[in-house]
């Protein structure tokens, strides 16, 4: 992967639909209170694009951590009921922070507080995404964030990285900026190697990139520059590219915009799905997963065909019809999800067999295929 300058990127300067993602390490000042003049930088330049024609999306962390202050706990607590009751008291004084600073540049703002089955549910989906394009077009600038309330440790976001990402999705968003307390990507830890390198440009979902990671996550957040380079893919999947820059330069959405050498970008390297694909991409859980053979991985990847039975080699999990399901490769790698037509039991008994078998073996036939095609995205 060699480093290239960010002018042999896409042009940024026509983008028109920006999701912004601030990290708690940048919004909370290392955990001790907001940072309102961080804070008040930013929104100048928000609005600035607003006022330039951009539509602008901010998915902000630091309710937890502004909780913790406002509570004066030292330490993240780990029992899930404190971080909830953290994230109560700091998303008023999180939201209130936004507000404050964009009413005066005569903009409104929107909370959207988002949960995993918001998303995983197909009708709140895309009432989700209706809401979110309507604040848009009516000028108003959604703050978007978690709802670390309600969310449990099984069914959240991994981070906010993520849920960056997923709402560039929703938003169909031609660039997600996810500003961190690093510069950008390094070829190495640069916490550990002075001599670490910056790399300006890559494909987002290069495998390449997730190698370079450090895995470790802030004192005060839960992603790393790892889940940032996933974000990134998932963004991808809607056509938008990803621009990983620091929160602590000045002017640093400027640069974005002119496109100026900051930071460090990740185009998308593929074509973008469509709305219903995008969905089932987005999906953080499944019921179930199909292990698969060599030759039903092949025909998957190679000519998008659907997932037949006499492909699939086990079966595992507790899923009905019409849930999500993970398509896993002799290796464990996921390579496909989508919608299954069979339950589990129904699964175990057809697995292995061609397609005209299944009434013989079940006694009736709903279809053909487990997964069809249009209900089957590639990972």
């Amino acid at each position: 992967m060699s480093p290239e300058r960010h002018s042999s990127g896409p042009d940024r300067t026509t983008s028109r639909k920006w999701v912004v993602k601030v990290g708690s390490a940048l919004v909370t000042n290392e955990g001790r209170g907001l940072d309102h003049a961080r804070i008040a930088g930013w929104v100048e330049e928000l609005a600035a694009l607003r006022k330039a024609g951009i539509q602008v999306t901010l998915v902000s962390s630091g309710a937890v951590a502004e909780g913790m202050q406002r509570l004066q706990w030292l330490m993240r607590p780990r029992e899930l009921y404190k971080l909830q009751a953290a994230a109560a008291v700091g998303q008023m004084g999180l939201v209130h922070a936004y507000e404050a600073e964009f009413q005066k540049y005569g903009l409104h703002t929107a909370q959207v507080l988002l949960t995993h089955d918001d998303l995983s549910d197909r009708q709140r989906y895309l009432n989700a995404r209706t809401t979110l394009r309507t604040l848009l077009e009516l000028g108003v600038i959604p703050v978007v964030n978690e709802n670390d309330t309600v969310a449990t440790d099984e069914f959240r976001f991994s981070d906010n990285d993520t849920l960056a990402a997923l709402v560039a999705n929703l938003v169909e968003a031609d660039l997600l900026v996810i500003l961190t307390d690093q510069a950008g990507l390094f070829d190495c830890d640069p916490r550990q190697h002075p001599e670490a390198r910056l790399i300006p440009l890559a494909d987002a979902g290069d495998p390449e990139l997730e190698r370079l990671c450090g895995g470790r996550a802030g004192a005060y957040g839960r992603g790393g520059m790892l889940s940032k380079v996933r974000a990134a893919a998932r963004a991808a999947r809607s056509g938008a590219a990803t621009v990983i820059a620091s929160g602590r330069e000045a002017g640093v959405l400027d640069q974005v915009r002119s496109h100026a050498q900051v930071g460090t970008y990740l185009r998308p390297a593929q074509e973008p799905l469509g709305a219903r694909k995008q969905w089932l991409a987005s999906q953080m859980t499944a019921r179930g997963r199909l292990y698969l053979d060599a030759g039903a991985v092949r025909v998957l990847r190679g000519s998008g065909r659907s997932l037949l039975p006499v492909g699939v080699t086990a079966v595992e999990g507790r899923f009905s019809r019409g849930e999500i399901v993970s398509c896993l490769a002799p290796d464990g790698r996921e390579v496909a999800r989508g919608l299954v037509n069979y339950n589990a039991n129904e699964a175990s008994l057809i697995k292995g067999y061609p397609s005209d078998r299944i009434e013989t073996l079940l006694g009736y036939v709903d279809e053909p295929e487990l997964i069809h095609r249009d209900n089957l995205v590639l990972l």
